[in-house]
């Protein structure tokens, strides 16, 4: 999937949007890939002369790959929203740089009508860079 189908599935837009390609999709699992670039508005304000991009952020990046694999399974799509509800264990193994490429995978652990549970790594030249486990909750638009 490409930034078009991407923008079709989720409402963040720049500078929140933080995944640029999905490169699988399964019922219980996808890939997404973010490119972290020196150009992102982050790197001004967070160690410019150490540009680290925030954990935070890579946990939003997570986020979203998890919400495009729940909302690409929706017919209704356009009437809801997948909000963050809960974040558990989150790690940090590494710092991700300008130029490294973030992929990230998705795992879903446990999923009612409304919510979905999650297990995800995001990964750069195969090492594991952060991981964390994530409560999706679906919402109405309205």
């Amino acid at each position: 999937m490409d930034i078009q189908g991407i923008q079709a599935i989720l409402p963040h837009r720049y500078p929140f949007l933080l995944v640029d390609r999905i490169e699988e999709l399964e019922p219980e699992r996808i890939v997404g890939i973010k490119n972290v670039t020196i150009n992102e508005p982050f790197f001004v304000g967070h160690f410019p002369d150490f540009p680290v991009m925030p954990g935070v952020l890579i946990v939003e990046a997570m986020a979203q790959v998890a919400g495009v694999l729940v909302l690409s399974q929706m017919e209704d799509r356009k009437n809801k929203l997948v909000l963050l509800a809960s974040v558990e264990e989150a790690k940090f193994r590494r710092p991700v740089r300008p130029g490294d490429q973030l992929r990230i995978e998705m795992k879903v652990a446990k999923r009612k009508q409304t919510i979905a549970k999650m297990f995800g790594t995001a990964t750069v030249d195969g090492n594991v860079v952060a991981e964390a486990m994530m409560l999706c909750k679906l919402a109405d638009r309205e």
